[in-house]
């Protein structure tokens, strides 16, 4: 059963709330990070993105930034950019976009439950990107950004939820270059907050939708302090990490598409006739086609689209992963064809986010940047919960949730 905690949060007042705020570290580069925070010396990048304190070129990884983070975050507090809540609680956080509203439950999560899998993952996890964000955990002693956990949905939650929502937030605004609104409230009634810890108890999985990075760097320093602590109890701050938990049917899962660089030697219609073996193609003309089923996808190629449809055979309804269409995809399409084995590695492959549009993958391949894209249908949250419970592990690039939380509304200190 899933364990959480409220806590004391750190956070900027009110009105300083959108001077705080930043979009999360790894979604931007440093210089879009340095562009971006301008001459506001309140910025999250200063915290999170500090080589952008350093001359242009700093690498994100020298040790003197992980430096420049403690000392930002320092001063944030000192001068009341950021103050810590005098009482342990929950708080509400809801993200608007497109009109549609997503509502979640900021907590701290039992590392305990990371280590023996009642959190359940569904991506791989690089060591470098690791430890790159475990040194951030250690040098602040604070988890500054969240992990974006999805729960399965449950009334009592959804309407003690429902119940604050209809009142005046804490913070409301609408985020630049996204134009997403973001609204957040605090939890702080006793009896509320009995409710929230008692109705996770009852859940016997909780499921990383987004930040795998962040959730092992945070457990696992976490777990670190446990064992380096010859008084540790397991009451300590440092036992949590930050998480905000969205019912799973509320979560927005884009497509995430595919460029490629080449076609292994082949012409257009080779490759055309190649994919004629697993897939019906069919021509959709110069207008922009986007898959609207599971098992079919838009190809770009020539100035013209392509719907494919995977045959039936070719892929396998009982395995939660052969039934992917990214896994489908990557065997029959980029392995098999173009003789693409490695997602992760290769440099003949790029990946497009599905909020950028379809047409970002046609200005691409007309640009001449690239010879051809591949436009994929979302996967499901019902289809990451499933392989997430069956312990599979999700092909690389699968998934891409939006709208992304926004950094600097709460920060969870370990001390």
């Amino acid at each position: 059963m899933a364990i959480i905690k409220p806590f004391k949060g750190i956070r900027p007042p009110k009105e300083l709330v959108e001077k705080v705020e930043s979009r999360p570290y790894d979604v931007l580069n440093s210089e879009e990070a340095r562009e971006e925070a301008g001459d506001n010396e309140m910025s999250l990048y200063h915290i999170i993105k500090p080589e952008i304190d350093f001359e242009v070129g700093t690498s994100e990884y020298d040790p003197r930034v992980y430096e420049k983070a403690a000392e930002n975050f320092k001063k944030f507090k000192a001068n009341g950019w950021l103050v810590q809540d005098d009482k342990e609680q929950y708080y509400i956080y809801a993200q608007t976009m497109n009109g549609k509203t997503q509502y979640g439950l900021v907590v701290g999560a039992y590392v305990n439950d990371y280590m023996t899998g009642v959190i359940k993952k569904h991506e791989l996890t690089r060591r470098d990107k690791e430890e790159d964000r475990m040194k951030h955990v250690r040098v602040n002693n604070a988890n500054i950004e969240p992990v974006f956990f999805a729960y399965p949905d449950n009334e009592v939650l959804n309407e003690l939820i429902m119940r604050y929502a209809a009142q005046e937030p804490e913070y409301d605004f609408i985020a630049p270059i996204d134009g997403f609104r973001h609204q957040f409230w605090i939890v702080s009634d006793d009896q509320d907050i009995a409710t929230i810890t008692s109705e996770f108890a009852k859940m016997p999985s909780l499921y990383i939708a987004d930040g795998h990075h962040r959730s092992a760097a945070a457990a696992l320093v976490g777990a670190e302090k446990a064992k380096l602590n010859p008084n540790h109890r397991g009451d300590e701050e440092y036992n949590y990490f930050m998480a905000v938990c969205f019912q799973a049917s509320q979560l927005t899962i884009l497509d995430y598409n595919r460029v490629v660089k080449d076609l292994n030697g082949m012409s257009s219609e080779e490759f055309l006739a190649a994919l004629q073996v697993n897939f019906i193609v069919e021509d959709k003309g110069t207008d922009i086609y986007k898959p609207s089923q599971l098992h079919e996808f838009s190809l770009y190629i020539d100035g013209q689209w392509y719907s494919l449809k995977a045959k039936e055979g070719t892929y396998d309804n009982s395995d939660p992963i052969g039934v992917l269409d990214v896994d489908i995809s990557s065997r029959l399409i980029l392995d098999e064809i173009l003789n693409i084995k490695d997602l992760r590695s290769s440099n003949r492959i790029d990946f497009v986010g599905g909020l950028r549009g379809l047409g970002e993958l046609k200005r691409r391949v007309d640009s001449g940047e690239m010879r051809a894209a591949l436009a994929l249908y979302p996967v499901s949250m019902k289809q990451i919960m499933d392989i997430a419970d069956s312990g599979k592990i999700m092909p690389p690039k699968a998934t891409w949730f939006e709208p992304k939380l926004r950094s600097g509304l709460i920060i969870h200190d370990l001390g």
